[in-house]
């Protein structure tokens, strides 16, 4: 069963043992920037992981901004040995139901970015139902999902 679980003390050292394949390091920061930005917004966000039963297999993060009154999910990742097995299209469905608890503020907007070239994730995205803002920056599409 797949789970997400908070990064804390007792998790924090498995976050960097999650590994990118060959190429994904322009896709997605690696998590130990992550958790510094986690510790930066601590009062805003939280840091996850996601678990198949008690093994790490991937990671996320959901930070609420404040300025605009969204949700936005930053530095999904999945384990390279763990790709390819829907582990991410799970753990997307498990984090929209965290944001929609509204943990931080109200808003029913949810924003992430991703790589042009990233098209494995661009279509993950665009299946749950995020669409293109039209805003980009660099090599990045903002996407963004409207939650019933």
């Amino acid at each position: 069963m797949i789970t997400l679980r908070k990064i804390t003390e007792e998790n924090y050292i498995n976050v960097f043992n999650l590994k990118l394949a060959h190429g994904q390091e322009r896709f997605v920061s690696h998590p130990i920037r992550s958790l510094a930005q986690a510790y930066v917004y601590r009062e805003q966000c939280q840091p996850f992981g996601i678990y198949d039963e008690e093994t790490m297999v991937g990671y996320v993060m959901v930070i609420y901004d404040y300025d605009l009154q969204e949700y936005d999910i930053w530095h999904m990742m999945i384990d390279e040995s763990k790709q390819c097995r829907g582990y991410g299209s799970i753990a997307l469905d498990k984090v929209l139901d965290y944001i929609k608890t509204k943990p931080f503020g109200t808003s029913d907007k949810v924003v992430l970015t991703c790589n042009k070239d990233n098209t494995q994730a661009m279509k993950l995205y665009k299946n749950k139902g995020f669409t293109e803002t039209g805003a980009e920056d660099d090599d990045e599409i903002e996407l963004a999902l409207i939650l019933d």
